[in-house]
């Protein structure tokens, strides 16, 4: 099948959550300080399994736009909106917007993105 434009550029955004999702575990791991007010390193291991799991389904999420499988589309859109939850609590629970900026811009750019007719009549969801 044919890959159009919307859908390379969606795999690429997904590759690149997938990279700031891995920054986000190493940084848990304590390898990364976090930016803010206090240059700390933290090790949570909850954190590391999570944002490790965040960073797999990424990769698989790139990996399925590529092939351009259509539930690839709709699995994008789900895990962009629990990555938008995840990021919103950890601005609630004290972290820094310097930390999740990129995360929630991305995000939320990708949402609208997939939105595009052109984007979903790729996929065959109209």
């Amino acid at each position: 099948m044919d890959r159009p434009i919307g859908v390379t550029i969606l795999a690429a955004l997904a590759v690149l959550l997938a990279v700031l999702n891995a920054i986000a575990t190493l940084r848990f791991l304590g390898f990364f300080p976090f930016i803010g007010p206090l240059d700390i390193r933290i090790f949570n291991l909850w954190y590391v399994l999570l944002y490790g799991l965040m960073t797999y389904i990424w990769a698989w999420v790139a990996k399925m736009l590529w092939e351009v499988n259509p539930q690839g589309w709709m699995f994008m859109a789900v895990i962009a909106i629990f990555n938008l939850c995840l990021d919103f609590v950890i601005l609630v629970t004290g972290g820094s917007w310097l930390d999740v900026n990129f995360s929630i811009i991305i995000n939320a750019l990708i949402l609208i993105y997939m939105m595009l007719p052109g984007v979903r009549e790729a996929f065959g969801t109209d």
